[in-house]
């Protein structure tokens, strides 16, 4: 993963391109539970 230079200085770009990630981990994290759903699943009912 890339580094980020921290300046100290937020700018809007910053702010949508954070909310930009997060919508992506979301999605992948919920694409992820869909696909492996039964092993969610089984982990529950233990």
């Amino acid at each position: 993963m890339a580094t980020e230079e921290k300046t100290g200085e937020r700018t809007p770009l910053d702010d949508v391109m954070d909310d930009i990630r997060r919508a992506l981990v979301l999605h992948v994290a919920k694409a992820d539970r869909d696909e492996h759903r039964d092993i969610y699943d089984a982990l529950e009912n233990e």
